[in-house]
């Protein structure tokens, strides 16, 4: 699945207003992750898990910076994603559904944070985007 220039243009521009509120949207990103699907908790026994704490916001702040590395190699996210697609793979075992859930949790947190922006064409091609993101971070486990 590739993206088209009008879909390109939207996640770059809108990645322009998202970057400003990346720590914040990462936090809350996976506030609602956890609330909506609990089972994803398991993968963070170590973490304090209760909204806003350090740890949350930390990988928060990760997650997001992910999704900018994937937006700056638009042409070339296997490439941007590959080290962090193994590390999910091969040493952390993530189950690739948790990426899905993931997209979904960051569409809504966008989708709130910016509702003027978040247009049925944008929502279509952040859809699109962070399905491919999800894609690519689970090629290791085919």
């Amino acid at each position: 699945m590739s993206l088209t220039k009008t879909e390109r243009a939207i996640i770059v521009s809108m990645w322009g207003k998202i970057s400003t509120q990346a720590d914040t949207i990462g936090t809350e990103t996976l506030e609602r992750l956890f609330l909506s699907y609990p089972q994803t908790k398991t993968y963070f026994p170590h973490f304090d898990l209760h909204a806003g704490s350090a740890q949350l916001r930390a990988h928060g702040s990760k997650v997001v910076a992910a999704v900018g590395d994937a937006v700056k190699s638009i042409d070339n996210i296997a490439g941007a994603l590959a080290k962090l697609s193994e590390l999910h793979a091969y040493i952390l075992r993530v189950d690739p559904v948790n990426f899905k859930l993931l997209s979904h949790c960051l569409l809504v947190t966008v989708a709130a944070r910016f509702p003027a922006d978040f247009t049925a064409e944008a929502h279509a091609a952040w859809d699109k985007f962070m399905s491919v993101v999800s894609s690519v971070l689970t090629e290791k486990y085919r």
